[in-house]
């Protein structure tokens, strides 16, 4: 620790971005300097980029009905940890992840509470609650049922975290669909506020009268927009096609992300994030998933086959659908969620897969990649929920419960 301290502090600082967060934590207490370099924006900064581009200090973060676990994966013993600082930690509901950025988690439960989370430094934050919003023209006797779409990232353009919400209103029409809401928080401001409601600014992009309808309640971020898989709809039917939905952050608009040209449309795509950018996933069968990344974002021609697992050949358990989280340090690996049971690492060159076992797993979970962060939420702490607050709760849930008693049908 001596030979530490009398080093130059550009070394040290150095020595110190390569290190997890745990052990940063303590190392805050050496000195007042290093207290001040650890919590400086520039070194947090660093340390996320040098993490983000080593794939180090990673975690999954799995789901099941009652609570939040983690798992390191630098570790060489894979076992699941609760995390108890959950702040929606409760007996009566389960807490969902609906976006994961810079070590920050955006957590939902179905009483519509949303937290920002950072597991590594424990930091919470509860959002304002804010109400759903019908126009003045339309009354609840006409909603048949609510569709909620969610997600979360970092805003690079105004340096802010953001929680992107919309929800579509449906009901008793030809086509069903009739109004759809769209608000964004700003972590910033700690405030929700409304924009131009979506779909609106892609009809010049779809036939007249038609939608994109989400197939993922929760976004996946990545090249500081939200994405998700959606199927065109209208006229009271799909018509067949699937899209990427993106919500840019910075701009705050929707648009659509080109695909890739696959081999064959008989399969069910996804979208995804491997290594920071764009990907997708497509099932076929039940026997194999083809896996693309997008090397530049935006851009058609960029779109790269990673690789196709074979589930009989390369993968010996038996499964149905395969998702990609991460990939190993080397980079030739890539870490495969398997059924939401089972977790493999599928080696790209071999073209070979090895089981991961972690003890103390959930049976059946949904798991997230979580990178180890100083990420911090602006000195928020626990962020008390206020009387407003409540308020604006009690309204939400009212609303709901509404829609419930009349036999309506709400999608988180």
């Amino acid at each position: 620790m001596k030979t530490m301290m009398m080093l130059f502090p550009e070394i040290a600082a150095d020595i110190l971005s390569r290190l997890p967060v745990k052990s940063l934590k303590r190392f805050r207490c050496v000195s007042k300097s290093w207290c001040k370099e650890i919590d400086s924006p520039y070194f947090i900064n660093t340390h996320l980029k040098r993490s983000s581009q080593a794939h180090t200090h990673l975690s999954l973060i799995l789901r099941d009905t009652t609570k939040l676990c983690t798992v390191d994966l630098d570790s060489p013993d894979f076992t699941s940890i609760e995390l108890k600082s959950n702040p929606l930690k409760s007996d009566h509901c389960a807490t969902e992840v609906m976006g994961s950025c810079n070590g920050l988690l955006a957590l939902l439960n179905s009483d519509f509470r949303i937290a920002l989370y950072n597991p590594s430094t424990r930091e919470k934050k509860m959002i304002p609650v804010s109400p759903l919003e019908l126009p003045n023209d339309l009354d609840d006797s006409k909603v048949s049922s609510l569709f909620n779409f969610y997600g979360f990232g970092h805003d690079p353009v105004n340096e802010d975290y953001k929680v992107v919400r919309f929800i579509h209103f449906y009901g008793d029409s030809p086509d069903g669909f009739f109004h759809c809401e769209v608000k964004v928080y700003s972590l910033k401001s700690n405030s929700w506020k409304r924009i131009d409601d979506y779909p609106y600014d892609l009809r010049f992009i779809l036939p007249p009268d038609y939608h994109p309808r989400c197939r993922r309640g929760y976004g996946v971020f990545a090249n500081s927009a939200v994405h998700w898989k959606a199927t065109v709809v209208g006229k009271g039917k799909e018509n067949g096609s699937d899209l990427i939905l993106a919500f840019d952050l910075g701009a705050e608009e929707f648009k659509i992300i080109p695909q890739p040209d696959y081999s064959s449309n008989e399969h069910e795509m996804n979208v995804g994030v491997l290594g920071g950018c764009l990907c997708v996933f497509c099932n076929r069968n039940c026997e194999q998933v083809e896996i693309w990344v997008m090397k530049e974002y935006g851009v058609k021609e960029s779109w790269t086959q990673l690789c196709t697992v074979i589930a009989k050949l390369q993968v010996k358990e038996f499964w149905l659908h395969a998702r990609p989280l991460a990939y190993s340090k080397g980079g030739d690996k890539i870490l495969l969620e398997l059924d939401n049971r089972f977790l493999v690492w599928y080696d790209l060159r071999r073209r070979k897969s090895k089981i991961i076992k972690i003890r103390g797993a959930p049976p059946i979970f949904i798991a997230e990649i979580s990178v180890g962060s100083l990420v911090t939420l602006n000195g928020g702490g626990e962020g008390q929920t206020s009387g407003k607050d409540t308020q604006e709760k009690r309204k939400t849930r009212k609303k709901r419960d509404q829609f419930l008693s009349k036999g309506f049908k709400l999608v988180l």
